[in-house]
């Protein structure tokens, strides 16, 4: 292979190079640091001139965005039909081995998912967090198609944003904006329905009526029943809408718009399915998919604890009600590691789904460091168990911090294993935060630099894994 001009003393990412027009690019890395080479300057990078007439260019977003324009196949895109699967990557190193396990899938991917609240733990935002998967994607040579998922959007200005980068994916959470129903008396309940300025309509559109859904059967409200959807729901549909106007005023040519309610606290019933959706149509609103809250307890980091036969039940009704309203996805959140799930999944929804893993590949990196830097990953550990009863806010856990083993009893061989107890490696998950923005989280991005094979080949095996069980990877 020809030496690129001025890269001598680089390492030069073989599956990167690319020739577009006259000028030929290329991911190298120097020591800790990957920059993009450019043969030639060109409009829209900025970078170092080398002396042998090429440019050095950092891994920026605004060279993200240049190198979008010049090469249109690493632009995000929006989701084809069929099933998709989003890896988030929360250090920024991860896209490398995201590609590896997507490659050959029958599932689109996401490779830059990332939500507010995780930004605001990192200290990263939707442009870098979209740019290190376009460079991730360069760096593998990978040209196929890949979607940029904005999750867990809490405001419209939010959105905007990350429509300004680039995203062709925005999830709504409303959260902030559904009422606990379940928990007000009879009396206030009808209070509030009737304060409604559609009560009238609603009661006119859905009562003394059955609505047949293939698969499903018949639907029908009680007055209490949909009381309750319109007081759940009602404000949080209207945020959606305002959400959904917004995007569309950003993006004429189209977006994937998700709407997540899983995060409530009762499972979500298929009479809120069906009031939700024919609300959010009545809107002009298209979902691409729709996250609802399952029976059972999706924690972060570990397996489905709950009843499989009622998740089956709940799963099937889901789906019936998405091809009848329109043939979007049931999406699954915190997807990572979920893997009694995946088959219900492979098996009952068709290929009408979505998938989130964030958190698994930040353990992932962890498992590397313990193997190459055991006593980085003790000081992480140290870290974690400290920083836990903070970094636990907004995340739905079951940990039991007193099961959890002091570090400096373990041996290095003993380290390792913790990620594989469903405790300590709660606790390891949910500090990232605190790890990435300390000094600790220089050092791991250090020690994937020095083992980057190592950490593709285990995010390759790990989400391999997941996809293989949702039967779209042979």
């Amino acid at each position: 292979m020809e030496t690129l001009a001025g890269t001598e003393g680089f390492f030069v990412y073989e599956g990167s190079r690319l020739k577009a027009g006259e000028a030929e690019l290329a991911l190298v890395r120097a020591g800790d640091t990957k920059s993009l080479y450019l043969s030639r300057p060109l409009p829209g990078f900025a970078g170092t001139k080398l002396p042998e007439g090429g440019v050095l260019c950092p891994l920026t977003p605004e060279n993200a965005r240049a190198l979008m324009e010049l090469v249109p196949e690493l632009k995000p895109r929006r989701l084809p039909p069929g099933p998709s699967f989003g890896f988030g990557d929360r250090i920024g190193l991860a896209t490398p081995g995201h590609i590896r396990a997507a490659r050959g899938s029958k599932a689109f991917p996401v490779l830059a998912q990332q939500s507010v609240r995780e930004n605001a733990r990192t200290g990263r935002s939707f442009a870098q967090v979209l740019a290190d998967a376009i460079f991730g994607a360069l760096q593998e040579g990978y040209l196929e198609g890949f979607a940029a998922d904005a999750d867990h959007l809490k405001s419209v200005e939010d959105a905007r944003e990350a429509a300004k980068w680039g995203y062709t994916f925005f999830t709504c959470d409303p959260s902030d904006h559904v009422v606990a129903a379940e928990k007000l008396s009879e009396r206030e309940l009808k209070r509030r329905f009737l304060s409604l300025p559609d009560a009238s309509r609603l009661k006119s559109e859905y009562l003394d009526k059955s609505f047949e859904i293939k698969g499903l059967g018949k639907l029908w409200f009680s007055e209490a029943e949909l009381m309750r959807a319109a007081v759940k729901y009602l404000e949080a549909i209207e945020f959606a809408a305002e959400m959904y106007r917004a995007l569309n005023q950003e993006l004429p040519d189209g977006f994937d718009f998700e709407l997540s309610v899983d995060e409530t606290e009762t499972p979500t019933s298929p009479l809120e399915h069906f009031f939700v959706v024919q609300e959010l149509k009545r809107r002009d609103v298209e979902l691409t998919s729709l996250a609802p809250r399952f029976s059972g307890s999706l924690e972060k980091a570990v397996d489905y604890r709950g009843d499989l036969e009622v998740f089956r039940r709940d799963l099937k009704a889901h789906v019936a009600l998405a091809k009848a309203l329109g043939g979007y996805r049931i999406s699954l959140h915190s997807g990572s590691d979920k893997f009694s799930l995946y088959p219900l999944f492979a098996k009952e929804a068709e290929g009408l789904f979505h998938v989130k893993t964030a958190g698994t590949s930040y353990l992932v990196a962890l498992e590397v460091v313990a193997e190459r830097a055991p006593e980085l990953f003790r000081e992480i550990y140290r870290l974690s168990v400290e920083r836990f009863e903070e970094d636990r806010a907004t995340y739905h856990l079951s940990t039991n911090p007193a099961a959890l083993p002091s570090p400096a009893d373990l041996s290095d061989a003993e380290l390792r294993r913790l990620l594989q107890e469903p405790d300590p490696r709660q606790v390891l998950h949910v500090a990232y935060g605190s790890v990435l923005r300390s000094p600790l989280g220089d050092e791991l991005r250090d020690v994937l630099l020095e083992h980057e094979e190592d950490y593709a080949a285990s995010l390759e095996r790990h989400l391999g894994r997941h996809l293989e069980l949702l039967g779209v990877r042979g």
